[in-house]
């Protein structure tokens, strides 16, 4: 499957594996976005083609079972930004958010930056266990067309 990376993380209560590859449907993003209440699983083809045009997506699977995903947007060289970082919610506290991060850290360790954006304060501090600090005076803004 190329770039495949079965991968599996000791500290989980099962067996799951990570993919750097974009092998997942359109019918399993909308499940899987729908299962967190994300607006975005309401428009699962502007959602399916947003994650093929995306610079990385890394999803965690169980069997084929899509129960994770982490959307970067990089520049090439110099910012990465996670765009997002969702695992459904079956799925929670098992260490998958954490292994797609640290997939992601490893990707982009070359990069000048790499930002994350959460689009609620409480999980900054998820964030902060892998090293990410709270921007002083930074603001996250948005225009919001649905």
């Amino acid at each position: 499957m190329g770039d495949y990376k079965g991968l599996t993380d000791k500290e989980c209560n099962y067996e799951y594996s990570i993919y750097r590859e974009k092998i997942f449907t359109a019918e399993q993003v909308e499940e899987l976005f729908l299962s967190v209440k994300w607006i975005s699983g309401k428009y699962p083809d502007r959602l399916y083609r947003a994650l093929l045009n995306s610079s990385t997506v890394i999803t965690a699977w169980d069997n084929k079972r899509l129960v994770g995903l982490v959307r970067v947007l990089d520049d090439g060289g110099m910012v990465a930004y996670i765009h997002y970082v969702l695992v459904h919610p079956d799925y929670h506290k098992n260490g998958i958010a954490g292994t797609m991060i640290k997939q992601v850290k490893e990707k982009y360790k070359n990069y000048l930056y790499l930002e994350v954006m959460p689009e609620e304060s409480k999980n900054a501090t998820f964030y902060e266990r892998f090293g990410f600090q709270v921007m002083k005076d930074g603001v996250a803004m948005q225009i919001s067309n649905y």
